[in-house]
């Protein structure tokens, strides 16, 4: 076997990998690359149909990357929904993703019976792709208990559509936001958060009406 069939057999082993990926971002650009050194090898062997395939296929990979990465901050793509702590499709979501969400936040534990809970569900049309679960604690400060992305959009910060509109939790009296302790993989130091313990804090404008940008 010689350098240009190497070359041929790892770009097939990377668009392989691809397609078992979960989340949607990492398959794109895998595949991407894949059909990029496809493109390469085909062209050294001379095998115009299969190069014309993986070309097509880049550009559909093109399309899409450039589509999800231009509107992963955009809040007319992803939106907030508050709903009730005992409502029975956020049930569902916890039961449905429950292994995985013990694997992230092992000390998760939600009581919707306790007092001065919220919960919000982050959605891309009518698809869930976060969940975010808080209660009060005293002297105006929102703990949260869940901060969860579904495996689909796990390269992405859905969550901060729930912290960068502060009123979800000033209009409420809350002037702090804190992490949940012992997170695993936290992204928090991306949204203006700091590191206090094992846990990292947002201090919120003082003012109810404020929104953070």
């Amino acid at each position: 076997m010689n350098w240009l069939d190497l070359v041929g057999w790892a770009g097939s082993a990377v668009l392989v990998w691809s397609l078992l990926q979960s989340r949607i971002l990492r398959l794109r650009a895998l595949n991407l690359i894949g059909c990029a050194v496809l493109i390469g090898y085909n062209a050294a062997i001379e095998v115009w149909p299969m190069v014309g395939l993986n070309i097509v296929l880049a550009v559909i990979n093109i399309w899409y990357l450039r589509g999800m990465l231009a509107t992963r901050h955009d809040e007319q793509t992803y939106q907030v929904v508050q709903v009730g702590v005992d409502d029975q499709f956020l049930a569902h979501t916890l039961r449905v993703h429950g292994p995985d969400i013990a694997r992230f936040n092992p000390h998760f534990r939600w009581d919707p019976s306790a007092v001065d809970r919220s919960a919000f569900l982050v959605v891309t049309a009518d698809e869930v792709v976060g969940v975010v679960l808080s209660h009060a604690e005293a002297r105006g400060v929102a703990q949260i208990d869940l901060d969860y992305v579904t495996p689909k959009f796990r390269d992405f910060t859905p969550g901060e559509f729930v912290y960068r509109r502060s009123r979800l939790f000033t209009e409420r009296g809350f002037h702090r936001v804190v992490s949940p302790p012992g997170m695993i993989a936290p992204y928090y130091h991306r949204l203006g958060f700091r590191p206090e313990g094992d846990s990292y804090v947002l201090d919120l404008p003082t003012s109810p009406a404020a929104e953070s940008a």
